[in-house]
């Protein structure tokens, strides 16, 4: 696997918020971002993210399904560092249950997240971005989006409606100079599955081989087209869901 290259600075200067922060695809995300010059506010419900501290990084340790949180996460990014720039939604849960055997506790624990927590971010973030007319923000969707598996209906169903905020929000913001466009990212070797399955990673590795490709991502490649789509060379990119998903969403059988 290449390495992430250090020469792009494509990010120089901004200031982003990255949800979902403390592992997997929203920690190589913040990393990478910063790395490429940006600074970064790295938010997520897990105590981990405090591990991100460093100059340029400030760890929120905050629930994105909660109006407050979104609300502070803007809030440090203006107190500390003058703007906000680009939002990155990140944050996602993941559950395996028939829809029979599901609850609306069940139900709600996952939309509250993936998709709530994305328009509360979403929502504070713009109020920060439309004075100064520009901005960008990144949605992490899935091929689920498109596809259904049996037992993860509310995954599949958050990350329909993910695409379809990004959608409509691309054309209400883009008359404000902010771009907002959405990843479709395929299986993506990270411990999302934590607590639920004894070999999450691992389940994530043999299915990611059933893609054209014959692999699964590592969190990195994600964070890659997240850095393009959040600069300026992305500037003509509006609306867009960008298949990162390793040709599994063209494939037929």
């Amino acid at each position: 696997m290449t390495a992430i290259s250090t020469a792009i600075n494509e990010v120089e200067g901004k200031v982003a918020i990255v949800t979902g922060a403390a592992s997997g695809i929203g920690r190589s995300i913040a990393e990478l971002l910063h790395t490429r010059g940006a600074k970064v506010i790295a938010e997520d419900i897990n105590p981990d993210v405090e591990r991100l501290k460093r100059p340029g990084i400030i760890p929120l340790v905050a629930d994105v399904s909660r109006e407050d949180a979104a609300r502070k996460a803007v809030a440090l990014a203006l107190e500390n560092f003058g703007k906000l720039d680009v939002l990155v939604n990140n944050a996602a849960r993941i559950m395996s249950k028939l829809v029979v055997d599901m609850t609306i506790e069940d139900w709600n624990a996952i939309m509250s997240v993936n998709v709530t927590g994305a328009f509360l971010h979403s929502r504070e973030a713009m109020k920060a971005m439309i004075p100064n007319k520009s901005g960008a923000i990144v949605n992490i969707a899935s091929y689920a989006a498109y596809f259904a598996f049996p037992q993860i209906s509310a995954y599949t169903s958050s990350k329909g409606a993910l695409v379809q905020l990004t959608r409509t929000l691309a054309l209400e913001a883009i008359e404000h100079g902010i771009r907002v466009n959405a990843v479709g990212s395929g299986d993506v070797v990270t411990n999302i599955w934590a607590g639920k399955m004894e070999n999450g990673p691992g389940f994530l590795a043999d299915h990611g081989g059933k893609a054209p490709i014959g692999r699964a991502a590592e969190a990195n490649e994600i964070a890659e087209v997240v850095a393009f789509l959040a600069s300026d060379r992305a500037s003509f990119i509006v609306g867009s869901v960008v298949m990162a998903d390793g040709g599994m969403s063209v494939k037929i059988g």
